[in-house]
């Protein structure tokens, strides 16, 4: 099946009334904007869609504030769209129906740090980067790397994982409580500090994963890790795909505890050698880190280099510094934006899917298979070592032909992943993009019940409508 191009043709905009614009002007004055450029840059993502700017755009600094557009937003039924560092992948961010844009980027205070419970306190617009940084001189860090400097509020809200999921896990894992403003303008409390609890429902699960459809993440409570004694990175070419895949395999069967383990396939090493100005060979390559004790780190990197000589792989290129490391990881970071350069002006239509490690290789492998039979350029990259991957397809958007064989290409890659009892996406989300696709993959008994929740949380569906499934 082919995932619909256009799921939110059918909604109707939902224009901000001037009394609603009025009251946001007195309450939020320069911080309340109808400007066409904030607007715009309030109106696009990653995604390859091009849709309508919000009407508005509001810059909130407190919980209080959120709640209060919230409360008009759901008086006069007009749609509201959480923002947070506009990384998204899907659509998710983009005002299919109007509405205000809700930026959360100034809601950047690290409230509290409890080292002794591993546990940290952050506002929604603190990205990643900003909370290691804070973190660094206690001896704590929090894992999860989706690559991008998301904020936290927006990582929880598409329940991201990244480069350290197959060790640390995702933000489902890695979430202990949040602050919500709910679509009625409440602020609501789900979870605790305590690392564990069988108090009523799991309303933390709930929200983490809602893309913004169900309430604003105002406040996220995480679990935090000590730095590891020791920590090095390293690489490893292959003469083929299959061969860096099947050693990715045997590591995790192995029970290796690796931390990060990725793959590029030679199409992105390529452009990352160009971006970053590096040496790499250009083959399909694992990029892996190891974390432990000293003596742990070098009995797994044995372990794994002599998997991956098995595999013709080659001899390991280390990197033991932390510059070299944040150099290789950098890369790999990069990789998109690297991948767009490789095609000037081009737009990338991608799409992941997550498959039992044991059907990873015949994942790919089938996969890649299709994208050369069709002459269309693209890069592949993935956290393999939980079975993650990602396939990026470099569009002319001039060519409406080539949209239409990216789709068609990606809808085979989902749909063989749901074949192999896997997901049509592994941590982008939903959005926009894949709405049939989760349906194929839950049913629609599932389906239903997705939008019972909706309609009782947000019976007016003001929280991002057009996303995740259509609302009736």
């Amino acid at each position: 099946m082919n995932a619909p191009r256009e799921p939110w043709g059918a909604l109707a905009p939902r224009p901000v009334p001037a009394a609603m614009l009025e009251a946001l002007l007195e309450r939020f004055g320069s911080r309340c904007s109808t400007a066409i450029a904030i607007r715009e840059q309030h109106g696009r993502d990653e995604s390859p869609f091009d849709v309508a700017p919000p009407e508005v755009v509001v810059f909130a600094e407190t919980s209080d504030e959120v709640a209060a557009v919230l409360a008009l937003a759901d008086e006069h039924r007009v749609p509201v769209i959480p923002y947070g560092a506009g990384t998204s992948l899907e659509g998710h961010l983009l005002a299919v129906q109007g509405g205000v844009s809700l930026d959360l980027s100034r809601m950047n205070r690290i409230l509290q740090i409890h080292a002794d419970d591993l546990t940290v306190t952050v506002e929604a617009g603190v990205t990643r980067n900003q909370l290691n940084a804070a973190l660094r001189h206690l001896g704590l860090f929090f894992p999860i790397d989706p690559g991008a400097d998301a904020s936290l509020g927006g990582m929880c809200a598409t329940r991201a994982s990244g480069t350290n999921a197959v060790r640390y896990g995702t933000m489902r894992e890695n979430v202990l409580g949040l602050t919500v403003a709910t679509a009625h303008g409440r602020l609501i409390r789900t979870g605790s500090r305590a690392r564990k609890s069988s108090a009523g429902y799991d309303l933390t699960r709930l929200y983490v994963g809602s893309e913004g459809t169900l309430g604003v993440i105002c406040d996220v409570t995480l679990r935090l890790y000590p730095l590891p004694e020791a920590v090095s990175a390293a690489v490893c070419s292959f003469p083929s795909i299959d061969a860096a895949v099947r050693t990715t395999i045997a590591i995790i069967q192995m029970g290796v505890p690796i931390a990060r383990c990725e793959l590029l396939d030679a199409h992105a090493v390529r452009a990352v050698n160009r971006h970053d100005k590096l040496n790499l060979p250009e083959a399909p390559m694992l990029l892996m880190e190891f974390h432990g004790s000293a003596a742990s780190v070098e009995e797994q990197a044995a372990t794994v280099q002599a998997l991956a000589r098995d595999m013709a792989g080659t001899d390991f290129e280390w990197a033991t510094t932390p510059e070299a490391r944040t150099r290789l990881w950098t890369a790999r970071h990069h990789a998109y934006l690297s991948a767009l350069q490789m095609r000037p002006g081009c737009r990338c239509v991608t799409t992941d899917t997550c498959v039992p490690i044991s059907r990873l290789a015949e994942s790919i492998n089938a996969s890649v298979a299709e994208v050369e039979a069709s002459g269309l350029p693209y890069f592949v990259v993935g956290h393999v070592g939980d079975g993650n991957f990602h396939m990026g397809y470099l569009i002319d958007p001039d060519q409406p032909q080539e949209r239409e064989l990216a789709e068609h290409l990606s809808a085979q890659m989902v749909t063989r992943a749901l074949q192999l009892e896997g997901t049509c996406t592994g941590e982008h989300g939903i959005g926009l993009h894949k709405q049939g696709f989760l349906l194929e993959e839950a049913g629609s008994g599932a389906v239903d019940q997705m939008r019972a929740l909706k309609s009782a949380l947000d019976p007016h569906n003001i929280m991002n409508p057009g996303k995740i499934f259509p609302f009736r």
